[in-house]
């Protein structure tokens, strides 16, 4: 009887912190969606506000798959929000998306190795891989803006 309560006990907080993760990761898509709708508007150059609308198109992909895994995990719909504010400068909107990305590919990463769902795993590791690309582009653009 121990043993099955240790189970659930391990289980459920597993389970508690995937959600939370996955909320954080919503967040996140989020605030990224209206940040780079701003970049794009934030740059003359058309060749860049073209890739930073593809790259906002991937963040639109991935906040849907969120999610559509946050519903099936807690039957409810996220309600997300904004959770760090886009500059208004340019230079220092691609500095922010760069770091940002970065810290995403992390924890995306992490989130796909702690997970036991093979569905989730496969859709984080994705996401990662778009994430890094994305921070490649934002970089150049940020070193050529320099």
């Amino acid at each position: 009887m121990y043993s099955y309560l240790n189970n659930y006990n391990l289980v459920y907080r597993q389970n508690e912190k995937l959600i939370s993760d996955i909320e954080k990761a919503i967040n996140g898509e989020y605030s990224a969606i209206n940040c780079y709708a701003k970049l794009a508007n934030l740059t003359s150059n058309e060749n860049e506000r073209k890739q930073i609308l593809e790259i906002r198109q991937d963040e639109i992909r991935h906040f849907q798959q969120f999610g559509q895994i946050y519903v099936s995990l807690t039957g409810k719909q996220p309600q997300p929000k904004i959770t760090e504010e886009c500059p208004d400068v340019y230079l220092n909107g691609l500095e922010f998306a760069l770091q940002d990305e970065q810290r995403t590919v992390d924890f995306y990463l992490e989130i796909a190795d702690e997970t036991t769902n093979q569905y989730i795993k496969e859709v984080f590791r994705r996401a990662a891989a778009d994430e890094q690309n994305h921070a490649v582009w934002f970089l150049y653009y940020f070193l050529k803006a320099r």
